[in-house]
């Protein structure tokens, strides 16, 4: 047995305490190179894969000299010594950690995983800490000696190259955040809102009057850390944000009904962000940091631009074709309907594809649809709403690309945010920028539009979104929904993908909401009764 570490076998696996230095029965860093001795005493580079005896001694002799705080040691043997040892020294030196001890389970081909269990300190504070991860046994490619492929990954699964783990101050007090009537958010109750309590807590923490902890955390060279650890909790200061638990709740209920489902709940006449939900598998806030086509939805848009310039009216008719061209694009509605002698209304209420793209022409600008959605709605402005939000893009564009837009496909791009925000402006006749802490927490500035919709365009736009909720396209969905409410459903085709996003905007009152279901078909199908339990909760 080596000196220097004690091993004992348990349920099948390799136990390595941490002890003295030597390694000699498997010492790779200059006695034994993994070769053959020959009979002239020559010694012959090893190639092919590593044995399994040598995947599992190279295994213990790494993770004994690690666990022992030999960073030096540990880093030879390894296929890249200049990059690990100072990843491996930063383990004792920057984490604060000791008492380390490895469990080695069983390797699976070159592959071999650990357990690793320790004690996290700093400045009276202290902790256990356990986690798991593994390292792959290669033939070196000069020396055909085995050695740990290296790769930051190995010290801990979540780090990557530069980024250093360290224990101490952490780098914000926590909070303790609450709804607008003071009732307290955690990520426990309401787990859709992790990534906003945690982007709350960098940004206001400092300001909150509270007092930091202390936490161990991968801290990468740019962005925000990762906690790992915490050692003490410190003492939270309050940030009062504009969310409701009630909508809050009914929100992170609906978007359990599918898989990869978004939804935002605004406050038309303010602004104030009620609600943000979203089930998805990689854990992105895609409902304020999404980017995709809108579909129909952003017909709001359009058909607040045909308003605007009088190509419209509400109750004028309005021709609808089954496919409609344009600059060689051939565009059609769904199942190919058309509505004869049918108005603007009709088209809008049944999303008719058609009707938009025979107006096209008739705008004369191309510039006109992106400067409307800036001007009037607020879209691609600089929003500050207390978090990290993507804003909203509808970019000039020419030809087929400039009637993709007109219907919401094509470079448009918006998220559950950006689409909740676009149907309030058309209940509240003007752009107020979303925000999910009050502008009085830190007196920032907020975005604003150039103008409001003037008041005969309003009023058709909102009539209309009325019709498409009380007998178009989105009257299933809005059945239940009480008292005065309006709706546009969408569906947002995207390459390679066999079933449209399922879009849907609403609103109820002063609340209005915007949902998108990847891969859910129609919009009234799968986003718009997520919009509804969301507008009745409010």
């Amino acid at each position: 047995m080596r000196s220097g570490a004690k091993i004992a076998v348990v349920g099948g696996v390799f136990v390595l305490f941490a002890g003295g230095v030597g390694y000699g029965a498997h010492n790779v860093l200059g006695g034994d190179d993994g070769g053959t001795e020959s009979t002239s005493g020559a010694v012959t580079k090893k190639s092919g894969p590593p044995s399994a005896e040598e995947i599992r001694t190279t295994a213990e002799d790494f993770l004994a000299a690690w666990a022992s705080g030999k960073a030096a040691v540990a880093a030879q043997l390894t296929n890249d010594a200049a990059e690990a040892e100072p990843t491996l020294a930063a383990f004792r030196d920057g984490a604060r950690v000791s008492g380390v001890t490895m469990k080695q389970g069983a390797p699976v081909g070159a592959k071999v995983p650990f357990t690793v269990s320790a004690t996290v300190s700093y400045e009276g504070a202290s902790k256990p800490w356990t986690y798991s991860s593994e390292l792959t046994v290669v033939r070196g490619l000069t020396t055909g000696r085995p050695l740990v492929d290296w790769a930051p990954s190995v010290v801990h699964p979540q780090l990557d190259e530069q980024d250093q783990l360290k224990t101490g101050p952490a780098a914000a007090p926590p909070i303790k955040a609450v709804d607008r009537r003071g009732r307290e958010l955690t990520k426990e109750k309401y787990p859709s809102l992790g990534p906003v309590l945690d982007q709350l807590r960098r940004k206001y923490g400092d300001k909150a009057g509270g007092k930091a902890g202390v936490e161990l955390v991968i801290s990468p060279p740019s962005g925000a850390d990762t906690t790992l650890l915490t050692l003490s909790e410190g003492e939270p200061g309050e940030v009062r944000t504009t969310l409701d638990a009630d909508v809050q709740a009914a929100a992170e209920k609906a978007v359990k009904r599918h898989s990869e489902a978004s939804v935002v709940a605004i406050k038309p006449s303010t602004g104030e962000i009620r609600a943000v939900a979203d089930n998805r598998k990689d854990g992105f806030n895609a409902a304020l940091g999404g980017q995709q086509a809108p579909g129909s939805t952003m017909k709001i848009v359009t058909a607040a631009l045909l308003l605007d310039k009088g190509l419209v009216a509400a109750d004028r008719k309005a021709e609808c074709p089954k496919n409609a061209m344009y600059q060689g694009r051939t565009f059609h509605n769904l199942d190919h309907f058309d509505i004869p002698d049918g108005t603007f209304t009709q088209s809008f209420a049944r999303s008719c594809n058609t009707a938009f793209i025979k107006l096209i022409d008739d705008v004369h600008d191309d510039a006109a649809l992106p400067k409307l959605a800036r001007d009037v709605f607020g879209i691609g402005l600089d929003w500050d709403t207390g978090v990290q939000t993507f804003d909203g893009s509808v970019p000039e564009s020419g030809g087929g690309e400039a009637a993709a837009q007109y219907i919401g496909q094509g470079t448009v791009q918006m998220n559950a945010l950006t689409v909740a925000s676009i149907a309030a402006t058309a209940k509240n006749g003007g752009f107020e920028q979303p925000v999910i802490v009050p502008r009085s927490l830190d007196g920032r500035e907020l975005a604003t539009a150039d103008r409001r919709l003037p008041g005969p365009v309003w009023r058709q736009l909102r009539d209309m979104m009325r019709a498409t909720a009380q007998w178009g396209s989105g009257a299933r969905a809005m059945a239940g929904v009480p008292g005065d409410k309006g709706a546009k459903t969408g569906s947002a085709e995207v390459d390679g993908q066999a079933t449209s996003n399922s879009w849907f905007a609403g609103f109820a009152g002063d609340l209005a909401a915007a949902a998108v279901v990847q891969s859910g078909g129609h919009g009234g199908d799968a986003a718009g009764p997520l919009v509804a339990s969301v507008l009745k909760a409010g």
